[in-house]
């Protein structure tokens, strides 16, 4: 999966530090990146190649022995896009990126940096929010409110029908792959609650005997996946939420044609029914 960048190491301890020669630096307006492809491979402009731009730089986490720094600007760096070829590219890149830890920096330095961007002034007083200087929390100076990273907890689950798998695609989104069944955990359930009420909501089937597989960080959307297998119990008449879903049915393992793609839960869980393992 995406955050599986072994033998490198992920340290996300935060520490109140400024960029140095050495560092790398993640640029990104609304949904895109600024990147450079380099043989086929990732890179991020380095602080030498920024520190003339116009912005302030937050420490986000190290990997290995490179540190890695969010540019806060709330504009489109032109000037930023013409240094050494760079240019601006769509966050989905980080799903299909050769280099696994460069893509994982990448969509996690994302999701912070969605973070600053959405809590830039006090929701409780509307002043503006500040850094705070030991931990990575964002201070009201006036009312004292903090704000942490949003971390939104949801299910991906794998419904077990004798020996098939319950696949669905997604109604009205880009990725046109067959997934499972996921949705978000909401306020006093469990997340074996929430298996049970997303299978029913999208698809009307009754599901027993869940059990935990895995979880994985998806900062795509801003969560924590916690997988789930499970047994139908009861019929098995599909009946499709149409606002969720297009199109949702039973696959033997013969069926199933994907392949692994070792960046997603969703797609690791269909693999180990594919393969017989669960």
């Amino acid at each position: 999966m995406i955050q599986d960048i072994y033998p490198r190491v992920y340290r996300n301890e935060y520490q109140n530090i400024k960029p140095e020669c050495g560092d790398f630096v993640l640029i990104f307006f609304e949904n895109t990146a600024l990147i450079r492809l380099q043989d086929g491979r990732l890179r991020y402009p380095s602080f030498e190649e920024t520190r003339e731009l116009s912005c302030d730089y937050h420490y986000l986490f190290s990997i290995d022995n490179f540190r890695y720094f969010l540019a806060c600007t709330r504009i489109r760096l032109q000037e930023a896009a013409a240094i050494n070829g760079y240019h601006y590219e769509n966050v989905s890149i980080f799903r299909t990126a050769l280099s696994r830890h460069t893509a994982f920096a990448g969509i996690t330095a994302h999701h912070l940096f969605n973070w600053y961007e959405s809590n830039r002034f006090c929701g409780r007083c509307g002043c503006p929010m500040r850094p705070d200087s030991k931990e990575r929390m964002l201070l009201c100076p006036d009312c004292r409110n903090m704000v942490y990273p949003r971390i939104s907890p949801a299910v991906i689950v794998g419904v077990i029908h004798g020996d098939k798998l319950l696949m669905s695609k997604y109604a009205g989104r880009s990725y046109a792959n067959y997934a499972l069944i996921a949705g978000f955990t909401e306020i006093g359930e469990s997340v074996e609650q929430t298996v049970s009420r997303e299978v029913m909501e999208e698809v009307g089937l009754r599901v027993k005997n869940i059990r935990y597989y895995k979880s994985q960080p998806w900062a795509f959307s801003g969560s924590l996946l916690m997988g789930f297998f499970c047994d139908l119990d009861g019929s098995d008449e599909i009946r499709l939420d149409t606002s969720e879903l297009a199109e949702a049915g039973w696959y033997s393992r013969e069926e199933i044609g994907l392949e692994d793609d070792h960046v997603s839960l969703t797609r690791e869980m269909i693999m180990k029914f594919k393969g017989g393992s669960c």
